[in-house]
């Protein structure tokens, strides 16, 4: 079994976004494997976001964006748990396996496409 260096879980950390003890014991349980590593560490977030899918989510945020010649634009509203993941950079930026990786129930609260000006 490969010896599973401070180096290593930084690395794994870094790419994952996980805490050090899950990226840890996810290097131990893959034998020092990165790619196996963080494999499991998607596994294990996706079964934790699922469990926590049921638990209310009232915090967030609203954010907007307008298309390119300003015609179409979007409102939309994510909610999480608490108000300290909603305040999260990662949050905020819809980082991809958000849910895993803050360990909370994110929730698209409300959608609304709207088109401006006449066509």
């Amino acid at each position: 079994m490969a010896e599973i260096t401070a180096k290593m879980v930084q690395e794994l950390r870094e790419k994952t976004g996980a805490g050090m003890m899950d990226c840890k014991k996810m290097l131990t349980e893959a034998a020092g494997d990165m790619g196996k590593a963080e494999e499991l560490l998607k596994q294990k977030g996706m079964a934790s976001a699922a469990k926590k899918s049921g638990r209310s989510a009232t915090e967030g945020v609203v954010t907007s964006y307008i298309h390119l010649g300003g015609k179409i634009g979007v409102l939309l509203e994510v909610n999480c748990e608490t108000d300290f993941a909603a305040r999260n950079e990662a949050f905020q930026a819809l980082v991809k396996e958000t849910s895993s990786k803050t360990g909370e129930n994110i929730v698209v609260r409300r959608f609304s496409r709207f088109r401006l000006g006449a066509e």
